[in-house]
């Protein structure tokens, strides 16, 4: 029977009810994303929200958590005093395990290498009413998408991806693990209204174009920040032709174009795949809502007056793309490639490519894909660069291997990984080429900024379709166009490969494989959850300090950011994964990846009091000791990127006080927020330049009120001063957070009364 049908009745059940409500006050029209949020608001509307502008309480009805980000959720959770989790929640164990020569053994690696995490998880889990999903049992977002996702529900989930669930019609935004918490403690989850940007979709994808070939093209329109703020929303026939998992493809890298989240309408292909993952029932009820799982019909006829924004792509006339490097949103149409290697010294030997992950690892992704690699080997050719699959869940890896793709894709010289996310996290040991040695991968995955996948800045990573990515990992050449062009085989004769083919749905359904779920305890009460206070990767928390009432007086500042500085530059991930539930040692990794601005160095800054230079971290550590606080310069939006917590705690741990930039991306700031430390961005971006290396900064942090910018003096060691405004976006509701020492301690407080 369906997860938790019950919850989900009774979204359905009082659906019209809850659109009739904002329908009344609205007095218009909705979208579709308006329909989710509406239906989701913590109490009755009385008024139409400003996007952009007004922040509201949200109901969310289920909680999703990986296995590195729900080590610190469930850790804050544990202090917030409840029984049980509020809503359906669940764990899975997905980014903890390394690849690096097979599925079997990397596995077996990682469940000893974790085996006190896992335990931790798991009996934390089963404690507390959290289903947890062991580790090899699939990515999260495939996970959720074949067992929790359904049509007009709200989920949150602690990983930028989360939004893959918008492929079956779901509101799902990625969050930090505090917002979690919130939620899972039975707080209402709070959000900015978000803008709505409109994307029509006309005409129908053929040949070698994918739905992946739609976010990379938008990504290219939008860039990393042109969502930011905004629920991407598609409509128009074009949606219609593309399957329910080619949706999630596109909803999943819609992060990547810093969106709050993506979605599409519900239809005939969600369906589908909702009884072919065994949730029937699901179907049924969403049939019986399909008039209000969509825009509105006035909507759909004049999207001007509904939306914020609207792009149009045309599928007919959609060109398969490359993505790259360092950057998701560097768009190459395919056929300017060519061009593109040789202009911009591109290395056109591909060393990796990789398909597979949370973002291309349906049935179909991987269909296709073994399409050309069944081409391939008729026409007497094999992979020429090394060729990795990484399928997103054991349901997907137990049906291809049934169906026959898994064995085409081995017989032309694939390499089968764990169901887990592997190199598209950085938990990738290669062995091929050494840090520093200037190459070029090819992947199907979402996020290719500098040392995301290997640890090495010199990998030029391109994103691409599953489809795409084969077809070069046969040719080995970054400058392959299989619309085009000719490739060499054995015999030396000229083949050329045909479009892929593939079945959206396995034709004979799913096989489930061996089961990785174990479903929480009954009663969870005389269960313990054993934490070894020696342990490296396991520490309690203790509660931060509240605030003390006084302004922030003198702070150095610890590090000025130049350029892009996205979580991953503020919190490594790779080896640094290992210590996602110990905060005092994860603190070791903040910044390491950030350039000092005054240096051009990263990782390390100057201690004003010493003259030394140090690792950031030793540096702060340095300040703390001594009872100083500090703050921290950035650049544009910053903290794009993961939705990583930590890169909000471990400088809250290590004595900030506030981060100060031109513009942040969304969930850092929030993240920010809920941890107590202040995220301010200049009034006048060009301030930003008047920070010096020595300067101390004093912030009058008793202004501090909605809507209101709060005034910064810089003392320059010359003994010169400058006067800065610094805005910010904190509500009441927020500014108490600041006051506590972070929104957790006002929930642990509250459930004490």
């Amino acid at each position: 029977m369906t997860a938790n049908f019950d919850m989900i009745k009774r979204v359905y059940s009082t659906y019209r009810e809850k659109l009739a409500d904002a329908r009344k006050v609205l007095n218009r029209p909705m979208t579709y994303a308006e329909k989710v949020l509406y239906t989701h608001l913590w109490e009755k509307p009385t008024r139409e929200f400003v996007r952009g502008k007004d922040y509201v309480e949200l109901a969310p009805d289920r909680v999703a958590m990986q296995d590195a980000t729900a080590q610190m959720a469930l850790l804050q959770f544990m202090s917030s005093g409840r029984k049980k989790t509020a809503v359906p929640s669940t764990v899975h164990c997905d980014h903890l395990i390394q690849a690096q020569v097979g599925a079997k053994d990397d596995l077996l690696r990682a469940e000893e290498e974790n085996k006190e995490v896992y335990d931790f998880l798991e009996s934390i889990s089963r404690k507390y009413g959290i289903g947890f999903w062991k580790p090899g049992a699939g990515i999260i977002h495939q996970v959720v998408l074949e067992n929790y996702a359904f049509p007009g529900g709200m989920m949150i989930g602690t990983d930028s991806h989360t939004p893959n669930a918008g492929g079956l019609g779901m509101i799902a935004i990625g969050v930090g693990g505090a917002d979690a918490v919130d939620v899972m403690a039975g707080m209402p989850w709070e959000l900015k209204w978000p803008k709505l940007i409109g994307v029509k979709l006309t005409g129908k994808l053929n040949g070698w174009t994918s739905p992946k070939d739609v976010i990379l093209k938008l990504a290219g329109i939008l860039t990393v920040k042109g969502g930011t703020g905004a629920i991407v929303e598609y409509f128009g026939e074009g949606t219609n032709s593309i399957s329910c998992t080619g949706k999630a493809t596109i909803c999943n890298m819609g992060a990547e174009i810093g969106a709050t989240t993506s979605v599409f309408p519900f239809d005939e292909k969600m369906s589908s795949y909702l009884r072919i993952t065994k949730r029937a029932d699901v179907a049924t009820l969403a049939e019986g809502l399909a008039d209000e799982l969509c825009a509105d019909k006035e909507v759909l006829e004049h999207p001007e007056k509904y939306y914020d924004q609207i792009v149009e792509i045309n599928l007919d006339e959609l060109e398969p793309h490359l993505n790259g490097p360092f950057t998701p949103d560097k768009a190459w149409p395919i056929s300017k490639m060519k061009e593109a290697v040789k202009k911009e010294n591109y290395p056109d030997n591909i060393s990796v490519a990789l398909i597979g992950s949370c973002t291309n690892s349906s049935y179909e992704d991987i269909d296709r894909s073994a399409s050309i690699a069944k081409q391939a080997l008729s026409k007497g050719l094999k992979a020429k660069s090394q060729f990795t699959i990484t399928p997103g869940s054991e349901q997907v890896r137990a049906t291809i291997e049934r169906d026959g793709q898994l064995k085409v894709l081995t017989d032309i010289g694939g390499l089968i990984l764990a169901n887990a996310c592997g190199p598209c996290i950085g938990m990738w040991k290669r062995m091929d080429i050494k840090t520093g040695e200037r190459n070029t991968i090819v992947t199907s995955f979402n996020r290719n900024f500098a040392k995301r996948n290997d640890g090495n800045p010199e990998t030029l990573a391109f994103v691409a379709s599953p489809e795409i990515t084969t077809a070069l990992a046969i040719a080995g050449r970054l400058s392959f166009n299989p619309l085009t062009d000719e490739l060499e085989n054995e015999k030396g004769e000229k083949v050329k490969l045909d479009p892929p083919v593939g079945e959206e749905l396995p034709p004979k359904g799913f096989d489930e494989g061996s089961s990785g779920f174990i479903p929480p305890a009954e009663d969870g009460s005389s269960i313990e959850v054993k934490v070894d206070p020696k342990s490296d990767r396991l520490q309690l928390l203790q509660p931060f300090e509240p605030w003390d009432g006084k302004d922030f007086v003198d702070l150095p500042i610890l590090l000025k950011v130049s350029g892009k500085c996205t979580t991953d530059h503020i919190s490594m991930a790779g080896p640094w994964l290992k210590y996602r539930g110990h905060l005092d040692n994860i603190s070791n990794n903040m910044f390491l990846g950030a350039i000092n601005a005054f240096t051009g160095d990263a990782g390390k800054t100057k201690n004003i009091f010493t003259g030394e230079y140090k690792s950031v971290p030793e540096v702060a550590r340095e300040y703390k000791a001594k009872g100083i606080g500090w703050v921290v310069i950035g650049d544009e939006n910053y903290g794009e990127g993961s939705s990583r917590e930590h890169a909000a705690m471990e400088p809250r741990y290590l004595g900030g006080k506030a981060i100060i930039v031109k513009s942040f991306a969304r969930i850092h700031e929030t993240n920010l927020k809920k941890q107590g430390m202040l995220p301010l961005t200049f009034a006048d971006p060009k301030d930003y330049d008047k920070i010096k290396e020595d300067d101390k900064v004093t912030i009058f942090v008793s202004q501090l009120q909605p809507e209101k910018p709060i005034k910064m003096l810089v003392n320059h060691s010359d003994g010169t001063q400058d006067e800065i405004w610094l805005n910010h976006t904190m509500n009441a509701s927020q500014i108490e957070w600041f006051k506590a020492g972070s929104a957790l301690n006002l929930i642990a407080k509250s459930q004490k009364n």
